[in-house]
């Protein structure tokens, strides 16, 4: 019997790929992505991020200018080359992605999240072949939206409900450290991430249409707040 299938914004989507991208995008799936903070343990204790009304403006640029947008351009030009088997563009999508992090510790956040993935990936699911592909082009470090954006290609995700997920997973652990941190309260968690909704359609559809050059940078106050917190005096996160 053929597996059942679901409509998701018009795109068919087997039950069993929508399963997969699921556990992949759970806070439970263990990558370590709740020991980082993108910064906004610094942001707090320099009074930048004191509210939710702080938090939706900060995150939203996050978004729009900053790692979110980035993350799923490289993740679109992961998953198009996996698609491709061009392992030549997946080296170099790999090579710029690992050199494009604007700190220290953003890069060791979105490093040691790829890894890991690609570590629990390999252990649990057989599809794996592009993985094990690109192994002999390249051998330095695959950052986490690269090693989703692969996956994904691998098990049939649509394009369009990955970068959905990737960017509600990674708003949401900056949501679960703003409500730590600052603290915010579990329902004005749920706001902030309600507020980012439109946001988050918005650069997934961007993504879906940008190529590599697209790709920039522009939101300084956080990259100016990651590069503090290395040496911040108590942390209770690692960016």
């Amino acid at each position: 019997m053929a597996r059942q299938k679901v409509m998701v914004t018009g795109i068919i989507m087997d039950n069993r790929a929508l399963f997969n991208l699921m556990s992949w995008m759970s806070p439970s799936y263990p990558i370590g992505a709740y020991t980082y903070s993108h910064g906004i343990e610094y942001a707090v204790e320099a009074g930048l991020v004191t509210s939710l009304k702080d938090l939706v403006p900060w995150i939203t640029d996050i978004l729009a200018f900053g790692s979110g947008k980035s993350d799923c351009i490289l993740l679109a030009a992961a998953y198009g080359a996996t698609l491709d088997q061009d392992m030549a563009a997946l080296k170099e999508v790999a090579e710029i992605g690992n050199a494009f992090a604007p700190t220290k510790e953003i890069a060791l956040e979105t490093v040691q999240q790829g890894r890991a993935f690609v570590s629990v990936v390999k252990d649990v699911n057989t599809e794996v072949t592009t993985l094990e592909a690109l192994g002999e082009h390249w051998n330095g470090p695959l950052i986490h939206p690269i090693t989703v954006g692969i996956v994904a290609a691998d098990h049939g995700v649509p394009l369009g409900e990955t970068l959905i997920a990737y960017l509600h997973g990674f708003i949401s652990n900056l949501v679960s450290a703003a409500v730590r941190l600052v603290p915010l309260g579990q329902t004005d968690g749920q706001r902030a991430i309600a507020a980012l909704a439109n946001e988050v359609g918005r650069i997934a559809n961007i993504a879906k249409e940008a190529q590599i050059d697209d790709l920039g940078s522009a939101t300084l106050m956080v990259d100016w707040c990651s590069a503090l917190h290395e040496t911040q005096y108590t942390r209770l996160f690692r960016s």
